[in-house]
């Protein structure tokens, strides 16, 4: 048995894996990975399914230090430096912490989550299915909570491998983050949908994971902003009342009463999620026809990751 405890850690770092599914019907929210790309990274480079829990790191840094035997972790997602005991470690690579060493990320110099995978997984119970933290609803394991200053993770133990892994990084395709209209696209006036998507917006510093609030010209309504509470999904774009959109996000509510006049495509949310406070975002519109041609040309590179993990070193011959 091994733990990583958690020595310094901003206020945005917690367990997450892909989410929770089955629950909303009791107005339980998903949550799960902002960035699923990156989580499933770096749990298929420890060897886990890309599905599993790892931590996700906030835009802050964080430091751990493996306790009761070897851990062996990996990073993937913001950019960001990071240390083994005082020496250089990557991204997209394993990293083979011993015994009482130190892992330290440091704060994200582009993007803003980071994900920590470990082989071996993280222990915990599930919470309908899923050990993904919910601050606002209490929910998650090991701790329902983010995670703080001297909480300890227990991980797997590292096996004694030859080799360390790396990951070939994908070409990330940059352009305008894509969305289906609807279902409440009417609600607004057409003058204010040729805005939303012929004008540039700015992520708001008040973002988090519930969703990104976005700033730029106020879109208009064309009879009032309320409208009989209905589902959402991840990626809905509301219009509330100071016509300012917001992006739901993994910690949404599952039901909305403000209009929702576009979605985000599944193959974008990952790099809409990194985008960071301040940071520019345009949007485009995409047929529903070729909006699902893309979700499962996400979903075929998801399962093919594993096809872009490589053997990078050998390790030093231990007794």
């Amino acid at each position: 048995m091994s733990f990583l405890v958690v020595d310094k850690v901003g206020p945005a770092t917690s367990v997450q894996d892909r989410g929770r599914s089955g629950a909303q019907r009791y107005g339980l929210t998903s949550s799960g990975a902002m960035d699923v790309t990156s989580l499933a990274i770096a749990n298929a480079l420890v060897g886990r399914d890309v599905s599993a829990a790892a931590v996700e790191i906030g835009p802050l840094g964080a430091e751990f230090t493996a306790v009761g035997g070897k851990v062996r972790i990996a990073l993937a997602g913001a950019d960001r430096a990071a240390t083994l005991d005082g020496r250089g470690a990557w991204l997209n690579e394993t990293v083979l912490i011993p015994e009482g060493g130190k892992l330290a990320v440091g704060a994200a110099r582009s993007g803003v989550f980071t994900y920590l995978g470990i082989e071996g997984g993280i222990a915990g119970k599930p919470v309908y299915g899923s050990l993904s933290v919910s601050a606002r609803a209490g929910l998650g394991s090991p701790y329902p909570r983010p995670l703080q200053s001297g909480d300890r993770l227990e991980v797997g133990t590292a096996r004694e491998e030859a080799f360390e892994h790396r990951f070939k990084p994908f070409l990330v395709e940059p352009g305008p983050i894509r969305v289906v209209l609807g279902p409440q696209d009417e609600a607004v006036t057409q003058e204010a949908m040729a805005l939303f998507f012929g004008a540039e917006w700015r992520v708001s510093p008040r973002s988090d994971r519930m969703g990104y609030r976005l700033e730029g010209p106020k879109l208009t309504h064309a009879d009032g902003f309320n409208i009989v509470s209905d589902g959402t999904v991840p990626g809905s774009i509301q219009v509330p009342g100071n016509g300012q959109p917001l992006a739901l996000l993994a910690d949404r509510g599952t039901t909305g009463g403000y209009p929702k006049i576009a979605t985000i495509i599944t193959a974008d949310l990952s790099r809409f999620a990194q985008t960071q406070a301040g940071g520019r975002i345009r949007f485009a519109s995409l047929p529903i026809a070729q909006a699902q041609k893309e979700a499962r040309r996400f979903a075929a590179m998801l399962s093919q990751i594993g096809e872009r993990i490589g053997v990078v070193r050998r390790i030093a011959n231990r007794e």
